[in-house]
């Protein structure tokens, strides 16, 4: 089983992989491949999207039952945790928010 996600990659690449795996969702590729084959999608996709991103999960005699790669850049990093893969979700850095600033200029009256 190869599970392969794509970002930023060009359509006509979408469309090449669909040959080969289903898409259930835009930019997210599922099937049951050889190795041979899924080596050579691999090697597609990294010349055809110089500027794009990708992460693939094959099965594997891991401890997990998978193996991760990834290339390029994508909103998410593969992590290795002690021979696990994990996967760490890039956040762009919020800019610091502006203080609340009291108005001391109100007046009050009393009754």
């Amino acid at each position: 089983m190869v599970v392969l996600i794509i970002e930023h990659v060009p359509t006509s690449l979408r469309g090449t992989l669909s040959r080969w795996m289903i898409e259930p969702r835009a930019g997210v590729f599922v099937g049951h491949i050889s190795a041979m084959v899924r080596e050579k999608l691999w090697e597609l996709i990294m010349k055809r999207a110089p500027n794009g991103g990708a992460i693939m999960l094959h099965s594997a005699q891991t401890e997990q039952g998978f193996a991760v790669r990834q290339y390029g850049d994508t909103t998410r990093q593969v992590v290795d945790m002690e021979g696990l893969a994990l996967i760490k979700r890039l956040v762009a850095p919020t800019p610091p928010s502006t203080p609340a600033v009291a108005d001391t200029n109100v007046s009050t009256t009393a009754t």
